[in-house]
């Protein structure tokens, strides 16, 4: 075999589950290979589009995907989309072409490598047809190991060189890290001695919802997590549910008064925290984290674990069992009954200021809450508008939310949802947009349509760039507003079924495609009433 070949067979045989990309002629032997190994791939319009379902596939999976892309301009189309994978520390492979090392006038010539570091990358490449094994194999191994994307540079004459098939060596998934007993101690005492402690759980605790419930249960701590963990604790009776820029007054309210604040898995940024806002005069901080780097780097902190959250919260929870502590800490009665009415952001009055021309977001969120079915998988893009979709519509755990905003680049929605809907093919999908979004990434409604996906596309319509209208208010807006589209009829022409909303009446036709075959996606454009900044907004940047 080729090295092509040998790279894409041994990619399977290590065992990435899915492949997207756009193929030009520097990745097609490799992307061959891998279909002929059992690799499912997915052809997407655009590469930043690949690059993002592969990301939001992997998160919602567990398993490694790759994403595939021409050498030059087709590596430099997926940068946005890597950049997002890079810095939520998905395991992603980039499997990219690459010039040969003596073209150096090809019109595809730029510098890879840098190009993957700049964006918070890892760079490798195939060296040579002797070091193709062990040069995929590391790749690979970077990924799972560091949990890192990572860039698979090939040049085109080394793929097109001979090599020998050789024997694909197996590859341990990282070993989960026990935390120091004395660190382990030490944040039991902190806990033991809490009267009214929070834990807000991250990306990291996303695999540890179970062992966190039952350390809260004994010590009487209230639960909450970060945006991307949306649905950790859906179900429970003490969930606050998101912590941060989304959280709901009550929320901001009981995490304020917290007198313990523990993040597991989460980094405690200026979003989750609103700056700082949350963490009251009084209270202590402690933050749970396999990566030492993260303990303490976006605010100060009492008490840093280095350690697996869900083997911290074990050995936590076996020392306050030890102790024989059983806490009541912040579950009194009146609190859950304030989290059972006033829990949610459908719990909350607030006015409808939908016009005869526009629905109100809010309005609109509620009501497509209730009329679509629970087991759904949301996917938010960026913008003015994420915080509705974010705060009104539920989820039923950690699997069923999709939250690509580590690079905070608008148009990542569409593709989200596409790997989404394929990560859990047994739930709804739907796909949470702005209208500017959506049409900086409308090549994959292509995709979407074509796979025949059951997805409900919900397009925030404001005719506008939301988030700029609201944030630069009493100056010239000519450059962030546009005139109204039809974007019903842009989906009817890529296939789907389609719909204008603009009162709550029109959302009925929502339910007749629910009761329909579901063999078109169904988008809706939503013509959003002006209501002014989003809270979340105006809390973020003080208007």
């Amino acid at each position: 075999m080729d090295v092509a070949e040998l790279v894409g067979t041994t990619l399977a045989r290590l065992g990435v589950a899915q492949v997207f990309g756009v193929v030009g002629s520097g990745n097609f032997h490799v992307t061959n290979a891998l279909r002929a190994s059992g690799v499912p791939f997915v052809a997407t319009r655009h590469e930043a589009g690949a690059a993002t379902a592969a990301d939001a596939y992997c998160r919602l999976t567990g398993r490694v995907a790759v994403v595939t892309t021409h050498q030059g301009c087709g590596f430099t189309n997926a940068l946005t989309g890597i950049a997002e994978a890079a810095k939520s520390r998905t395991p992603l492979i980039v499997l990219t072409g690459d010039t040969a090392g003596a073209a150096v006038l090809s019109n595809f010539n730029v510098d890879q490598d840098a190009l993957a570091r700049a964006v918070g990358a890892v760079a490798e490449r195939v060296h040579s047809p002797e070091s193709a094994l062990a040069d995929t194999v590391r790749a690979y191994r970077t990924a799972v190991q560091q949990r890192r994307t990572v860039v698979l540079n090939l040049p085109l004459d080394v793929q097109e060189m001979p090599s020998a098939a050789s024997e694909v060596p197996e590859v341990a998934v990282p070993a989960r890290v026990r935390p120091d007993h004395g660190a382990a101690v030490a944040l039991a005492d902190l806990i033991a001695g809490a009267s009214r402690p929070v834990f807000v759980a991250g990306r990291g605790a996303r695999a540890s919802g179970d062992r966190l419930r039952a350390l809260a249960e004994t010590s009487g701590a209230l639960l909450a997590t970060s945006a991307v963990a949306n649905g950790l604790f859906h179900d429970d009776p003490w969930s606050l549910g998101i912590s941060g820029g989304f959280a709901t007054p009550l929320a901001a309210e009981l995490i304020t008064e917290a007198d313990l604040i523990v993040g597991w898995g989460c980094a405690l940024n200026m979003w989750t925290m609103r700056h700082g806002k949350l963490i009251g005069p009084e209270a202590t901080v402690a933050q749970v984290d396999v990566d030492q780097s993260a303990l303490g780097a976006h605010r100060p902190i009492d008490l840093g674990v280095l350690g697996d959250v869900g083997l911290v919260a074990e050995d936590v929870l076996a020392e306050l069992t030890t102790r024989g502590l059983t806490a009541t800490g912040y579950r009194h009665p009146d609190v859950r009954e304030r989290i059972a009415t006033r829990g949610r952001w459908s719990d909350e009055q607030t006015p409808d200021e939908s016009t005869a021309d526009g629905i109100d977001a809010r309005t609109l969120s509620r009501m497509l809450d209730d009329l679509l079915p629970a087991e759904r998988v949301v996917a938010v893009d960026s913008g003015n508008f994420m915080g509705y979709p974010s705060a009104y519509l539920s989820v039923p755990d950690e699997q069923g939310f999709c939250f690509t905003q580590a690079f905070q680049s608008i148009g990542l929605g569409l593709a989200t949802a596409l790997g989404a809907a394929l990560a859990q093919p047994d739930r709804l999908p739907v796909a949470a947009l702005g209208d500017g979004g959506f049409q900086m990434s409308i090549a994959d409604l292509d995709t979407i349509v074509r796979l025949k996906l059951p997805m409900v596309l919900v397009i925030y319509n404001d005719a506008a760039y939301g988030a700029e209208v609201h944030h630069f208010t009493g100056e010239d807006q000519d450059i962030v507003r546009f005139p109204d589209t039809d974007l019903a009829a842009v989906g009817r022409g890529f296939g789907c079924t389609a719909i204008t909303v603009r009162t709550a009446d029109d959302l009925a036709q929502v339910t007749t495609w629910l009761d329909g075959p579901r063999d078109t996606p169904l988008l809706i454009d939503a013509k959003i009433a002006d209501t002014g900044p989003a809270w979340w907004l105006a809390e973020a940047f003080g208007h």
